[in-house]
């Protein structure tokens, strides 16, 4: 019997996957906890309109993606940390600070946890920190850091 998966079946298939069960396994299992859907013509007709409709939806996703993050290279954001004598910084600018800055003085709501920051920075001047916009997208965001 073929049945089309509604949810994930470990050791069977994905979501969306039409996959050849036994048509017990289908009756008692698979039907009866709505973990699928037999694979009738009105079923598989809905399965391609859905998945034309999930490939549109994440289409517009990375082309917002893209746009967002070419819009992104051009802002900068400044942070303040405190330095001593000689240019000595005390402390160091994490990926929450940025964040914050960002929401305050751009007004754009950055995730702090997809800064890719490798480490924090401890150092005055300009640093170019990626920002994951998108699983397929990488922006970029310029951080000005300045004496306090």
């Amino acid at each position: 019997m073929k049945v089309i998966l509604l949810e994930d079946v470990k050791s069977l298939g994905k979501k969306g996957e039409l996959v050849e069960v036994n048509e017990g396994y289908a009756r008692n299992f698979i039907l009866k906890k709505k973990l699928g859907l037999e694979a009738t013509a009105r079923n598989m007709n809905d399965l391609k309109l859905k998945k034309a409709n999930e490939e549109k939806i994440a289409k517009e996703q990375l082309e917002a993606a893209k746009v967002f993050a070419e819009e992104l290279k051009e802002k900068v954001v400044t942070v303040s940390i405190k330095t001593g004598e000689g240019g000595r910084v005390f402390g160091s600018v994490s990926t929450k600070e940025i964040a914050a800055a960002a929401k305050a003085q751009l007004n754009l709501d950055i995730d702090k946890k997809k800064l890719n920051l490798q480490e924090p920075i401890r150092m005055v001047g300009t640093v170019i920190v990626p920002y994951k916009v998108h699983p397929k997208v990488t922006g970029e965001l310029k951080v000005k850091v300045v004496e306090a």
